[in-house]
């Protein structure tokens, strides 16, 4: 509970280092669900079923999400006529979060979850011998929900999706399920996922582009992004633009320890920090920290990104320690989406690790528990 705990633990520690009372006041607010969730949900650890409430999450989920595509169509129908048409093919994931007022990144990091989650119940469905109609829901439920992450097509998703299928696969296959069936419905997913690849693949060529071109050009203009003509167009989602964020939080880090600069002026901050350097570019679009631990090693000092790893890796060790392929797969979506992106300072990101961490918590102090008291039976 005081792992879960630990960001605004770090902020109330902190709090004397704010210049603004009514911000620091606020940078709190957004956390107080991680201590809400640990107190409810871990205080209540008995009661929670952490397989039944995973996989109706991934199914609401997927049908949510396909019920907001529609509703897409329907309302933009020229946008999906100008991609499919080849046109602005690099924004069609962030128009479709911004209909419905989710950052793209933030909404591909939930449903890479989920795509694992419904992955991990395909073999569930077979492990269990489930009827032939379960069977095939949950194979569409675990294609509709990687279709959707394609759509939104954020890079570190994608990548992180297929990791975290990788896990599932490795883990299930040394479980004790026939290998024939398992070996019949996986060559049926990787036809099917290919297909859908090769889809977006043709149909979005700049998928293509977007993951080698796009992604590292420029990298000689770290921290000179103004000599690009027109960054805004060549460079905005480059991963040059991360590196001279980077840089910048790293200088001003580095002027600031033992202590940071206070969790509700590291962005105000940063920004002059950019005017400071001449870095019109970053000051003009006002670019956050990109990176959760560099974010709390500028906030915080040094105790910053220590409370972030500690954050983190106590989801990763409940996941090792129960050899379970769905949090395996969480703590590798969300530690590795924070090195390019800060969740713990939006409250989705801070929601959304807070209450899995605390389901999870929960299913692992009830498998300990039923250990014990095996071992006291023996």
């Amino acid at each position: 509970m005081a792992c879960i705990a630990s960001p605004i633990l770090l902020e109330l520690l902190f709090f004397w280092n704010n210049d603004s009372f009514t911000r620091g006041l606020k940078a709190i607010e957004k956390s107080t669900s991680l201590l809400l969730f640990p107190i409810f949900i871990i205080g209540n650890y008995q009661r929670i079923n952490f397989l039944r409430i995973t996989q109706i999450y991934s199914i609401a989920t997927t049908i949510l999400m396909l019920l907001l595509f529609i509703r897409f169509n329907v309302i933009y129908p020229e946008l999906m006529n100008k991609y499919l048409n080849g046109i602005d093919l690099w924004e069609m994931g962030y128009q479709f979060a911004d209909s419905i007022g989710i950052h793209a990144p933030a909404l591909n990091m939930h449903l890479a979850f989920v795509s694992v989650c419904a992955l991990f119940f395909v073999f569930y469905s077979i492990k269990n011998e489930e009827k032939r109609s379960f069977k095939i829901i949950r194979l569409i439920v675990f294609l509709l929900s990687f279709f959707f992450v394609l759509f939104v097509n954020t890079r570190m998703a994608l990548v992180n999706v297929l990791a975290g299928f990788a896990i599932v696969f490795f883990l299930e296959f040394k479980s004790k399920i026939n290998v024939k069936k398992t070996g019949i419905i996986s060559a049926i997913a990787l036809i099917l996922l290919g297909s859908i690849l090769f889809f977006f693949v043709q149909k979005n060529p700049y998928m293509k582009e977007k993951y080698s071109k796009a992604t590292f050009a420029y990298m000689d203009k770290v921290g000179k992004l103004d000599e690009i003509d027109h960054p805004e167009i060549k460079v905005f989602n480059s991963f040059v633009t991360r590196l001279s964020i980077w840089k910048s939080v790293w200088e001003l880090s580095v002027k600031n320890l033992p202590f940071g600069v206070g969790a509700s002026d590291g962005k105000p901050e940063l920004v002059k920090y950019y005017k400071q350097t001449n870095q019109q570019f970053l000051a003009k679009y006002e670019f956050p920290t990109h990176n959760q631990f560099l974010d709390f090693l500028l906030k915080f000092g040094i105790l910053g990104p220590i409370v972030a790893l500690l954050y983190m890796f106590t989801i990763g060790f409940l996941g090792y320690d129960l050899k379970s392929a769905i949090i395996i797969s969480f703590f590798m979506i969300f530690f590795t989406s924070n090195l390019t992106d800060d969740f713990l300072l939006r409250f989705d990101g801070i929601a959304f690790s807070g209450l899995w961490f605390s389901i999870f918590a929960s299913y692992w102090l009830q498998q300990k528990t039923i250990l014990d008291k095996g071992q006291k039976a023996a």
